[in-house]
């Protein structure tokens, strides 16, 4: 995919004022105006390139490698070319809490500006379904399709739990807003890990030999987990992030999640997964069930909320039955 930037002089901020001297990165496959777009929507710690951490549903061989065109624009707060802690003239601590709401803002101007009128599909997971979700409430296009894997109509209280957690580990790192973080980011990662996955998996995954005495494979693997993103991400950015997911909430403001989402005449495929633990099945329901036009699947995996990254056969297959139903 085919990397860019668009420059927003200023930004409207939900919490009030504004954000000067913006940048957005985001990257596009193939032709907006001949082959149906599909925009991708990220989560947490990815990136701008779906071929990268969706290669099943994006790479050569997945269901959007050929055929569609591809928008995919990096959140806000994140360290992989849009503005963050790390790169804007408000850096570190200086940059601001931003809501899910701010980071669609400047994906709206991404639509404007590339003159998109028409979408074929959204499609996002986890935190990349709040930013679809918002992105249908505010575009002015009209759209087809849109597909949450994993997501919710807001922030629940347990996930605010967790981001708390991590970030008062991320508080215990004096080097959080002055170095570099990471053994804060570090925890805090294996934190939200236990989150991710679940139990049975991970219980069955992780087994250790009968006289093992301290080589144990489940602490091994959260440290691995913990090191593999301090290799790619950074902790003001991870500690900002949190805490804008944590603003997710799609009725604030427009009347509540019942009106907010009976605005929403858009054919909608909820995917949840049948172990998630982070974002349960009951709060997924609940998204549908406010929903005009849609319905949920839900899907058996292993992996808890990690499914919406890992079982391509079973979304792929979903997805494709919801096109042609």
């Amino acid at each position: 995919m085919k990397a860019h930037q668009l420059n927003i002089p200023s930004l409207s901020l939900e919490r009030g004022g504004d954000l000067k001297d913006v940048v957005l990165h985001y990257r596009i496959k193939g032709d907006l105006f001949k082959e149906p777009v599909v925009w991708v929507f990220h989560a947490l710690t990815a990136n701008d390139d779906p071929t990268e951490w969706w290669p099943g549903l994006f790479g050569p061989k997945g269901l959007y490698g050929e055929g569609y065109a591809v928008v995919c624009a990096n959140v806000l707060g994140s360290p992989y070319g849009s503005s963050s802690p790390g790169n804007h003239a408000l850096e570190g601590q200086d940059f601001p809490i931003l809501t899910v709401r701010d980071t669609v803002s400047a994906q709206l101007f991404l639509a404007q500006h590339l003159g998109l009128n028409y979408i074929h599909t959204l499609i996002g997971g986890s935190f990349g379904g709040y930013q679809a979700l918002e992105f249908a409430l505010g575009f002015e296009g009209s759209v087809d399709h849109m597909i949450l894997l994993a997501t919710g109509a807001e922030e629940m209280p347990w996930n605010k739990a967790i981001h708390e957690a991590q970030r008062l580990a991320m508080e215990a790192d004096a080097t959080l807003w002055t170095g570099d973080g990471s053994k804060g980011l570090q925890a805090a990662r294996g934190i939200g890990m236990l989150n991710y996955r679940a139990t049975a998996q991970f219980n069955t995954a992780q087994q250790d030999s009968l006289e093992e005495l301290d080589q144990y494979r489940a602490p091994s693997y959260i440290r691995y987990q913990g090191e593999k993103l301090v290799r790619r991400f950074d902790a003001p950015s991870y500690y900002r992030l949190t805490q804008q997911l944590d603003t997710h909430h799609i009725g604030r403001g427009r009347g509540g999640t019942q009106q907010a989402l009976a605005s929403l005449h858009i054919n909608t495929l909820v995917l949840g997964f049948d172990s998630d633990v982070l974002i349960p099945i009951p709060v997924q329901q609940s998204l549908i069930d406010a929903l005009p036009t849609g319905r949920l699947k839900v899907l058996q995996s292993a992996f808890g909320h990690d499914g919406f990254l890992l079982e391509y056969e079973q979304i792929t297959k979903e997805i494709l039955e919801f096109y042609h139903a």
